[in-house]
């Protein structure tokens, strides 16, 4: 066997014998049974136990962190098994230590990135003061990169890397690449701009001034925002479109209005309409979902044939099946009265009796 190709590697690396590389096989196979028959399950009961001591934090880090334990503790054992085989310490070479202390690094990162990963996935299981808090996808995510980054200078930095050119270099790409990437950093501070006001959260229903956009919140990311339409459509929305437009957020409204135009002929009696503007009026109040300081009534045009009859009050509640169950309740209710006091629908503009 020629060895001598390793020897940049492993400096007056010696020749082992067939039963020498046996023996670090059997080695080797022992440690991949260990951590996977017996470190998991250590850690398995390790997590059980923080559970139950009430410390779900500390047993999801461990959780996450487990892989990079047992893939740590397996490159151990082969680590050592080599350097028992060629009798030498991979700590005094220094390119043998710089492969190493690589690979420490590189299981350490992989542990936090895995951490981060997960929470990024379920930010709930924080369980920080607001379960929902928009900043928190934006840190995790913005977390796992700068891992990807640190990592990736330690283990250069261990190999002799030397970093200042290469920072340099990537500072002024970064600004090349910044002028073609000008409309992705509109939505990305937009998105920064979301989390700092937060005018939304996770599963707010929202809409835009304009109504195009209207739907439920699912994800707020650095880019975009994640929207469930009302006809179960998924919406990628930028957030530079979100923050540069009016929006209203549905969900923190504790009262919805109701808005109702009716038409009615010039030929009916005034004291008739009056009479009915009244009693739709009495109606509105007594109904108990109503609210009471607010219930309008009133004529409020005159056409050459027919008055415009205003319609608006407002009802205690956010659920749109509670709103229309009360507005169809007092059009019963306007139904039944206008057929009382005799009153007569303007025919020509019928079609605009439900318009709002």
């Amino acid at each position: 066997m020629d060895l001598s190709n390793l020897s940049w590697l492993i400096p007056d690396i010696t020749m082992p014998s067939w039963m020498e590389i046996l023996v670090v096989l059997v080695v080797c196979v022992i440690g991949w049974l260990v951590q996977h028959y017996i470190l998991e399950k250590i850690i398995t009961k390790c997590v059980a136990f923080l559970k139950k001591r009430s410390q779900p934090f500390y047993a999801t880090v461990l959780a996450h962190f487990s892989k990079a334990i047992r893939y740590a503790f397996m490159s151990a054992v082969i680590v050592y098994s080599f350097a028992q085989l060629f009798e030498r310490s991979f700590l005094k070479p220094e390119s043998t230590k710089s492969f190493v202390m690589s690979l420490i690094v590189f299981f350490a990162f992989k542990g936090v990135y895995d951490v981060l990963h997960y929470y990024t996935r379920q930010p709930v299981s924080l369980n920080i003061e607001d379960e929902q808090n928009v900043l928190m996808p934006f840190f995790l995510r913005i977390g796992k990169v700068l891992i990807m980054f640190l990592a990736m200078f330690s283990i250069a930095s261990l190999w002799g890397f030397n970093l200042n050119g290469f920072l340099t270099g990537i500072g002024l790409t970064g600004v090349a690449i910044a002028f073609g990437i000008r409309d992705t950093l509109a939505h990305v501070f937009g998105g920064m701009s979301v989390a700092l006001d937060k005018p939304f959260q996770i599963g707010d229903w929202v809409a835009t001034e304009d109504q195009k956009i209207e739907g439920t919140i699912e994800d707020i990311n650095l880019r975009s925002t994640l929207i469930q339409t009302g006809d179960k459509g998924l919406v990628y929305v930028p957030n530079s479109y979100l923050v540069n437009r009016p929006l209203y957020n549905l969900s923190k409204r504790e009262k919805r209005k109701c808005e109702q135009f009716l038409y009615v002929s010039a030929d009916n009696e005034e004291a008739n309409l009056r009479n009915a503007l009244s009693a739709i009026h009495q109606q509105i109040y007594l109904h108990a979902q109503t609210e009471k300081d607010l219930i309008h009534v009133f004529i409020d045009e005159f056409h050459p044939t027919s008055y415009r009859v205003l319609i608006r009050f407002f009802v205690a509640t956010n659920d749109t099946a509670d709103t229309l169950g009360v507005k169809q309740d007092i059009l019963f209710a306007i139904r039944q009265i206008f057929e009382e006091q005799q009153i007569i629908l303007d025919e020509q503009l019928e079609e605009n009796w439900l318009r709002k």
